[in-house]
């Protein structure tokens, strides 16, 4: 009898271990919602907020209508400081005025991303955009010195490559009516920081059918699905009930490629180390990934093959997607405002006259009407039209109390917005940022590239491509729009995205034809 009591001693033993976990772990989550729950009682709440599930059925699953129902809540509580939302037991409290933004951005403690953005971990690790800490801080100072001017000087003769590339495409286009520019300028930004980023040629544009150019658009869809369906966050359920064999399909080419491409320039290191001069008329081009490759930290250390990974996925997620969207959104304001499109090519005029040569760093410091219609472009349409952070200590905002483990979701898009800065705000109007007329507006009215520590450490070059691409644009072609401003429809997953595309017609610019 003893023996058999012993045979299950063990099992019955396991038993009570796993329940007693799981109980103590659903009293720790539970409580903590609770906790929360009670604490942010008072901040104002969508209706139909239920105990557990809170809003989640609420939600639009096409990203489209998603976006909406969100501008729509912005709209809806415009004269409140913030309100919440509840996805199941995860409160979220979102901004989208100047001063509350402020208290959340400027604050170190509160660097944190919110827990959706794990969902980007199996892709780009823990890199500039998802670390945190300590590791954030250290690898932002060793990378910083990477976008130096004289690094993004190098930069322009790629940018310049690509661009001729594009107009060239788009020169089939022009007489010929009505067309979808968007994957068009994609590709370009695509061939952009291939090039910039790794220092290897994708062709994407001749090449649009790469498995890793597909791969990319993939993942990025598959990440902000995910991110909206709160049943499918846990990894037992995607797997066997969402897309997690597709997710890790993708995954493998695009890490297989950016793996192959480290080792081949890494295999090449004692020729980025040489000091040897160059043969006579060949100059050696710097890309990000030669870069990492020499970066050490303050005590010499070298960046591990993983560490160089995750920064060259990072900036080839980050590099392309949201220059290309805010270039296109660009297009279609242009095609749609001649009068200000006539400015841009009077100032590209003044500037170029009639030669058809490369941009170099001097031409740029001098389109700044172009920089204001970008800058504007970005207002209207940010690349990012929100972000979230996760509350690392208790903090108040206008009386209101977050506490710890909260998130945050800042509205970019209905910041851009606010009347009190941006008069009529949805008038797209450069002048705007003419300093002049830039005075007295709030630093945190304005973020299309983050703000506060975790600012976009890659905004030069952003810009300086933005500038680049559309000013070889509009020298060759002058730009009419076929969409109206509702017709466009913004999808707002991890980029801000024109659900049908940019549909525009062009006409092709001779040096003597006026602008417009």
């Amino acid at each position: 009898m003893a023996a058999l009591l012993g045979s299950y001693t063990v099992p019955l033993l396991g038993v009570s271990i796993f329940i007693a976990t799981l109980t103590y772990f659903t009293y720790k989550q539970l409580s903590g919602y609770l906790q929360k729950w009670f604490v942010m009682k008072p901040i104002p709440e969508l209706e139909g907020t239920y105990p557990f599930i809170g809003n989640a059925l609420q939600f639009k699953s096409n990203a489209g209508d998603f976006f909406k129902q969100i501008q729509g809540f912005a709209t809806d509580f415009y004269d409140k400081p913030l309100f919440k939302i509840w996805i199941g037991m995860i409160p979220f409290v979102v901004l989208f005025h100047s001063e509350t933004v402020e208290t959340i951005v400027s604050n170190p403690a509160h660097m944190e991303k919110a827990h959706a953005y794990n969902f980007l971990h199996p892709w780009l690790g823990t890199g500039l955009l998802t670390s945190t800490g300590a590791k954030w801080r250290q690898r932002r100072k060793m990378l910083t010195p990477t976008f130096h001017f004289s690094i993004l000087m190098d930069f322009l003769e790629v940018m310049n490559e690509q661009s001729e590339i594009l107009v060239g495409k788009l020169e089939k286009q022009a007489g010929k009516g009505p067309f979808n520019c968007f994957s068009h300028v994609t590709l370009c930004a695509l061939d952009i920081i291939c090039e910039t980023a790794m220092g290897k040629k994708v062709y994407a544009q001749s090449n649009s059918d790469s498995e890793y150019v597909k791969s990319i658009y993939k993942m990025s869809d598959i990440v902000s699905s995910r991110q909206r369906k709160p049943w499918l966050w846990s990894d037992f359920v995607y797997y066997y009930f969402g897309e997690g064999r597709e997710h890790d399909r993708n995954l493998k080419i695009l890490h297989s490629f950016t793996r192959k491409v480290i080792d081949e320039k890494a295999e090449k290191m004692s020729d980025i180390e040489s000091d040897s001069e160059p043969e006579e008329g060949m100059k050696k081009r710097r890309a990000f990934l030669d870069m990492l490759l020499k970066t050490t930290d303050e005590h010499g250390n070298r960046m591990s093959r993983q560490d160089i990974q995750e920064e060259v996925d990072t900036f080839m997620f980050e590099g392309h997607d949201t220059t290309a969207a805010s270039m296109n959104w660009a297009l279609h304001l242009l095609g749609s405002n001649p009068e200000v499109q006539r400015k841009v090519q009077q100032e590209l005029q003044e500037v170029f006259g009639s030669s058809d040569r490369p941009i170099t760093m001097e031409d740029l410091k001098k389109l700044k009407y172009l920089e204001c219609v970008i800058k504007e472009t970005l207002r209207l349409f940010p690349s990012v039209p929100f972000f979230a952070r996760t509350i690392r200590e208790e903090c108040h905002i206008k009386g209101f109390t977050i506490p710890e483990g909260a998130n945050v979701t800042i509205v970019t898009y209905s910041l851009h917005r606010d009347p009190r800065y941006f008069p009529e705000p949805e008038q797209f109007r450069p002048e705007r940022f003419f300093p002049e007329n830039s005075v007295g507006r709030p630093p945190y009215a304005y973020i299309p590239f983050s703000a506060g520590l975790r600012n976009c450490i890659g905004q030069r070059f952003a810009i300086m491509e933005e500038k680049v691409v559309l000013a070889s644009i509009l020298r060759n072609f002058n730009v009419e729009a076929c969409q109206t401003r509702e017709e466009l429809r913004p999808v707002g997953e991890l980029i801000l995205r024109p659900e049908k595309g940019i549909w525009i017609k062009l006409e092709k610019r001779t040096p003597q034809t006026s602008p417009n």
